[in-house]
């Protein structure tokens, strides 16, 4: 899964391994994970140098993590640096903390937005990410 790494972000590491971790899912266990998020997340992520890339989490149609923007329109689209995305999925800090504070911001369904933690942390406990 080498597509979705860019360099200089920790972040692709981070979906990568979720990438893993869907890839690893049953049919089933994909089937509920769509059933229960149901939408897509579309994430752009800033790094220290300021540059940015974009990936999908989609979890409507394929339960798939891919770099670039989503095929089908986003439920909702994540903004937030490389250093915030690291701490969410690492648990070390709330997204509606992050949102609060300013340092995640959203475009679309912000309550849709509230489901990526869940993602994150099913995704850690399967792969301990």
């Amino acid at each position: 899964m080498s597509d979705i790494k860019v360099e200089g972000f920790k972040a692709s590491e981070i979906l990568a391994g979720l990438a893993q971790v869907f890839d690893g899912y049953s049919e089933q266990e994909k089937k509920s994970q769509i059933k229960k998020t149901n939408g897509i997340f579309e994430l752009r992520v800033k790094n220290a140098e300021g540059k940015e890339a974009v990936w999908t989490i989609d979890l409507k149609a394929t339960g798939t993590v891919y770099k670039g923007e989503p095929k089908q329109k986003a439920n909702v689209t994540i903004i937030l640096s490389d250093d915030t995305f690291q701490q969410l999925a690492e648990g070390k800090l709330d997204g509606q903390k992050a949102f609060m504070t300013g340092k995640l911001k959203t475009k679309g369904n912000m309550m849709f937005a509230t489901k990526l933690d869940g993602v994150l942390k099913s995704a850690k406990a399967k792969a301990k990410l």
